[in-house]
């Protein structure tokens, strides 16, 4: 299967209470793609100023592989800069949240695997 750029499917939300909102472009568009193993696998975009709000996960964990842009990873309570080549891990049970602090939009790769 091929999806080409044209036919992907983009949404904005604000998550976890984060401030404005998330562009996520959707790069597998249901769990069955990712074979039961995760929920989510997307491009996703911050612009400026934006954030997703501390959160912890609970039966799963994320990863964040940085590809543009610079902000501040939350890793459970540590404040930490990241930018592109970056890689965030949060394990089931542990607490994380991203701002971006640049000028410019922050993109990232997420990845949330059932544990």
């Amino acid at each position: 299967m091929i999806r080409k750029a044209a036919d992907q499917k983009t949404e904005s939300k604000c998550i976890r209470n984060g401030n404005g909102e998330t562009e996520m472009h959707l790069i597998a568009e249901s769990v069955d793609e990712l074979y039961g193993k995760g929920r989510l696998f997307n491009l996703m975009v911050l612009a400026p100023g934006n954030s997703i709000g501390e959160h912890t996960h609970e039966g799963d964990n994320e990863i964040f592989y940085f590809l543009k842009g610079t902000g501040e990873y939350n890793d459970n309570g540590t404040i930490v800069t990241v930018e592109p080549g970056d890689t965030t891990v949060c394990n089931d049970g542990e607490m994380h949240g991203l701002k971006n602090t640049g000028d410019v939009p922050l993109e990232f790769i997420a990845l949330i695997l059932y544990s």
